[in-house]
């Protein structure tokens, strides 16, 4: 992209080189100063008094770096160069130094609401980790590099949640709920698309907030219980047909008992009853009286 700034190093001097030298460069400036007076009774001389400030920016060039942390460089309104090593250095004291962090950034999304492919509206938010791995863009490509992740993040959160269904289609197939992982890649591969010009890494990024708005939220709750009494039910019946089938074909291949059509309507009746029913079932056993 035109305009687009690359990182590159910049030259640094190691500051426990150049601070022995700064103080052996004070040490004469002070004598400079402070000699005169003593061994002749005069005053400084002007080169002397000048040399003071002059100490002071040179110190202006020593940059001290932690772990993980960089420094921009900008030599009157130029990019010069970046410092990503960790330690003591000094620079040329004409550097405008802007530190940056390189560490991982967490980012939580607020709660959006959202349609998804259905229609239906839901709520959800992301957790996305970040960091700046091109320094020069981070600091000259974007006016705000942390507000920019933060609107990009958000914007690929509405496009991956409005792009699938809560629950799936009809085949359960593009579900925000039941596939997470992949939920998870589309949005590191939406959000690293428009980030990668900025100069920043999308490390993760994974959904931490996913229900349906609390409209519907009542609704699609009875709409999930009667699917899953539904299901539930219809696994029973096929249980209950296999076993009733099977109760049969032993009876009658052990010959416990001859079973007319009458005989097995009523067997397989009382036996649906008790294996499908709900509540407790009690057997009514008939008694013939005998006449005297």
């Amino acid at each position: 992209m035109a305009g687009t700034i690359n990182e590159r190093g910049t030259g640094a001097l190691s500051g426990w080189i150049a601070l022995p030298v700064l103080l052996g460069i004070a040490g004469i400036l002070v004598w400079s100063i402070v000699g005169p007076p003593i061994q002749r009774g005069g005053e400084p001389s002007v080169a002397a008094i000048l040399a003071v400030p002059l100490l002071a920016f040179i110190v202006k060039g020593f940059c001290i770096l932690e772990p993980n942390q960089a420094a921009v460089m900008v030599f009157f309104g130029k990019y010069a160069g970046s410092l990503r090593d960790d330690g003591f250095f000094w620079v040329n004291p004409f550097y405008a130094k802007h530190k940056i962090s390189l560490r991982a950034h967490n980012l939580n999304t607020p709660t959006l609401k959202v349609n998804d492919r259905a229609g239906n509206p839901i709520e959800v938010a992301a957790v996305i980790v970040w960091r700046v791995f091109d320094t020069a863009r981070a600091s000259f490509d974007v006016e705000d590099y942390r507000e920019y992740v933060a609107m990009q993040s958000e914007s690929a959160v509405r496009q991956v949640a409005s792009a699938r269904y809560y629950d799936g289609d009809e085949a359960g197939n593009e579900t925000l709920r039941g596939d997470l992982d992949l939920v998870a890649r589309l949005l590191v591969e939406s959000i690293q698309s428009h980030c990668a010009f900025a100069g920043l890494e999308i490390l993760e990024a994974r959904i931490s907030h996913l229900a349906y708005a609390p409209e519907i939220a009542g609704a699609m709750l009875r709409r999930q219980q009667a699917v899953a009494v539904v299901a539930a039910r219809t696994q029973i019946v096929e249980g209950a047909v296999g076993m009733v089938r099977l109760a049969i074909e032993r009876l009658e291949q052990e010959k416990v008992v001859r079973l007319d059509d009458q005989a097995r309507i009523r067997l397989v009746g009382n036996l649906m009853t008790v294996l499908v029913g709900d509540s407790d079932t009690h057997p009514v056993v008939s008694v013939d009286h005998a006449t005297a």
